[in-house]
């Protein structure tokens, strides 16, 4: 069976119930101070550096920053439902980060505006364009500072292809249940999700596609859209390995600079 994918899926998906279905890693703050940790010991940051969190979501990565001492934070996401929380939640904490609205191909910043770059949890892959991750990683580079530094965060596509369940499921409390089915379409993962509520019935029933990179596919990409120094990490992950989190188990981290 061939799971069929609308490409612009990406523009719809996240919202309040992907915050639910993957809570156990994008919302459990455990998870993303572990992440903070490995990203801050591979490229060290400075507490007056401007970080860009590249399609950050409802920002918990630059949330942790900020509860660290760090300053200046952005978050910059398609989806304003994402954002919302995120706004919500530095509003109730009084953490200073800016939540943006816009597609990480085009921004509206000027050259040269942050010191870092964040692209972290799968940024990169939804896009059915060849050319996107190109155009976001140019994107990235146009906006660092001579020198500014980039972290990229996406699976380990080759840990996927020989190791990812084509079915899983978990529960979520007493109540809901999200199961999936997953295929190896060519360069991409896909995968059909579907969730129940056990009282009311089905509550969404989407499918999602993610382009499979490796270690040197990104090295080439990275130096394609202008970065040097360019080192990749395999197994960085901060999950469990007992749990079947799909594309989010297997990381690679990339770090590189800007000329």
């Amino acid at each position: 069976m061939t799971i069929d994918v609308d490409p612009e899926w990406w523009k719809t998906l996240f919202d309040e119930v992907y915050l639910l279905t993957d809570a156990r890693s994008v919302n459990d703050a455990a998870v993303t101070r572990q992440e903070i940790d490995i990203y801050l010991a591979l490229a060290p940051f400075g507490s007056e550096d401007h970080i860009l969190d590249m399609c950050g979501g409802h920002g918990r990565h630059a949330l942790e920053l900020c509860r660290r001492g760090f300053k200046y934070c952005t978050v910059l996401d398609y989806a304003q439902a994402l954002l919302d929380v995120g706004k919500r939640t530095a509003a109730a904490e009084r953490l200073p980060v800016e939540f943006v609205q816009g597609d990480a191909r085009r921004t509206a910043w000027a050259d040269g505006s942050f010191d870092h770059v964040l692209l972290l949890g799968n940024s990169l892959g939804y896009i059915d364009d060849t050319d996107a991750d190109l155009h976001i990683l140019q994107e990235s580079a146009r906006l660092l500072k001579p020198g500014g530094g980039l972290v990229l965060d996406v699976t380990d596509g080759a840990a996927v292809r020989g190791q990812i369940s084509p079915q899983a499921w978990h529960e979520i409390g007493d109540e809901v249940v999200v199961c999936r089915q997953r295929e190896i379409n060519h360069d991409r993962v896909c995968a059909r999700e579907m969730v129940m509520s056990k009282a009311d019935g089905l509550i969404r029933d989407r499918t999602y596609c993610i382009r499979l990179y490796d270690g040197t596919q990104l090295t080439t990409l990275a130096t394609a859209a202008g970065f040097e120094e360019v080192e990749v990490y395999t197994d960085a992950t901060a999950l469990s390995a007992t749990i079947d989190a799909g594309c989010m188990n297997h990381r690679l981290v990339v770090t590189a600079r800007k000329p």
